[in-house]
């Protein structure tokens, strides 16, 4: 390991930033190189200056933190971890530990903080790049982050996601589970954000976009979906969408 470890930190939170920047005073192997107050700004200043230790809020001005490392992932060809920081409940942060190198309350406590750096210190020597990919039984499968109106985060898999629908009188987007359950999404959430997560999700309408996956044919100007959307008779396709999705369509 160099002598010194550099490090940005990408949050909205002054107090925060702060607090972290004291704690990591006491390490002197770790240089803090940049401040980032939103995702965009922390992705070009990610890109500018090559961090090996990334702290990052879940949860963004602008996108959430793992839209941000999604992000970063597809431009980085050096090695770095990331620290996840967020002042979400315990029990949540415990979920998600497995999808990034580790996890932190906020505010950070010294104790905590210490362990991370323990941890980071020992996996230094492997020099891989950070993996934002999980498997949990399904090799390969990208997982991303949804918050929803109250707030909660939620974990999804490309593979539990048959559609997104938009209910105009709540003016929210909904996600349906392969579990026929639907989860709101938070209000801000756009169409362009939901198809950013993977090459999968592909706009057929308005107010629906759909996981191409389980797409078996368009018939009589609907999508009729694979077991268990199999019975689902509300994805229209439109005119506007219809030449894009098709030739998606075609590609699988």
């Amino acid at each position: 390991m160099n002598d010194r470890m550099k490090a940005v930190i990408v949050d909205d939170e002054e107090a925060a930033i702060d607090n972290l920047c004291f704690e990591l005073k006491k390490y002197p192997w770790i240089s803090v190189d940049g401040v980032a107050h939103n995702g965009k700004s922390g992705i070009r200043l990610i890109e500018k200056e090559h961090p090996e230790l990334l702290f990052l809020d879940v949860e963004l001005p602008d996108m959430l933190g793992m839209d941000v490392a999604i992000k970063v992932r597809e431009i980085q060809n050096w090695d770095m971890h990331i620290i996840f920081y967020t002042a979400y409940n315990k029990y949540l942060i415990d979920a998600l530990r497995s999808y990034a190198f580790d996890f932190l309350l906020k505010p950070v406590d010294s104790e905590e903080l210490s362990k991370a750096l323990g941890r980071l210190r020992e996996a230094d020597g492997m020099k891989n790049p950070t993996n934002f990919l999980v498997t949990n039984g399904h090799e390969g499968e990208k997982s991303f982050m949804v918050v929803t109106p109250m707030g909660d985060l939620r974990i999804l898999r490309v593979s539990e996601i048959g559609y997104f629908r938009y209910v105009s009188d709540r003016k929210i987007w909904e996600v349906a589970l392969t579990n026929g359950s639907f989860i709101p999404l938070k209000r801000n959430t756009r169409a362009e954000n939901l198809c950013a997560y993977d090459a999968a999700f592909v706009q057929i309408h308005q107010s629906y976009i759909i996981n191409m996956n389980y797409l078996l044919m368009v018939q009589g100007g609907k999508c009729v979906m694979y077991p268990p959307f199999n019975e689902v008779d509300e994805l229209q396709v439109s005119k506007k969408y219809r030449k894009e999705m098709m030739e998606r369509f075609c590609q699988l």
